[in-house]
């Protein structure tokens, strides 16, 4: 049984860790490398790192940012944020990336994807999938969520494997920093189009809603105020989650 992995999001404006719902209204939660650090220490599996202004700026990731988190961990970096090329998603590569997360120019040029593939490798490329509930479904939002694309979730997510993706961050708009849980069905759903790994986004509150995560059929769980406010370390996640019988690295 493969473990399950929990990993910290650190959504970073300006060079600060920034916090709020539905992405909006941000609030400042601290400097990206001490908490990466912090969240590392308490056994962070990896940590997200998304430069959340980087599209609707018309700019690319800050490297200075990225470069100072890698020196500060030696767990796996997946990075999102303004990656718009092989180029672009070079760059944050070189500055100490693992992996690299698209969203936005993923669903303005799908080939996107195939390239980014066959550069640098499934194990590279991370879908970004950002999807709110309409008319009984989900719909793919892009640019931090101001903008709707009439995309299905499912079916986004699926022609994205097969051109190449090797992981989707499913992030529901509806509960991010909600603390109402993640949206089972959304997960659900898209496991149900998909053999990639998924990692469930939006709306933790504690481990209970990890665990139904897992039970709905995640393979990784991401979250980011419960940990930036100290409610809950990634220990404490780890060993509620270990007392319901997952597996998962201590």
């Amino acid at each position: 049984m493969l473990t399950k992995r929990v990993i910290p999001c650190l959504d970073v404006d300006a060079g600060r860790v920034v916090k709020g719902v539905r992405f909006q209204n941000l609030r400042d939660a601290g400097d990206p490398a001490e908490l990466a650090a912090q969240y590392e220490r308490q056994g962070a599996d990896e940590i997200v790192l998304l430069d959340v202004s980087a599209t609707n700026e018309g700019r690319r990731a800050r490297r200075d940012v990225v470069a100072k988190v890698r020196e500060a961990i030696a767990i796996p970096l997946t990075v999102g944020g303004g990656i718009r090329d092989v180029e672009s998603a070079r760059e944050v590569l070189e500055a100490g990336a693992d992996k690299v997360s698209v969203n936005t120019a993923a669903v303005e040029f799908p080939e996107m994807l195939r390239e980014m593939h066959d550069h640098f490798g499934a194990q590279c490329v991370v879908l970004a999938l950002d999807a709110a509930r309409v008319d009984g479904g989900w719909e793919v939002m892009t640019h931090s969520g101001t903008k709707r694309t009439g995309l299905r979730a499912a079916e986004w997510a699926k022609q994205a494997e097969e051109l190449g993706a090797g992981e989707i961050l499913l992030t529901s708009w509806d509960r991010d920093g909600t603390r109402s849980g993640y949206d089972l069905d959304l997960i659900s759903n898209v496991r149900a189009q998909v053999r990639l790994p998924i990692i469930a986004s939006g709306g933790a509150a504690g481990p209970e809603h990890m665990i139904e995560a897992y039970r709905a059929g995640a393979d990784a769980v991401l979250a980011a105020s419960i940990f930036h406010d100290g409610d809950y370390s990634v220990e404490d996640i780890k060993r509620a989650m270990q007392s319901s019988g997952l597996e998962v690295r201590l």
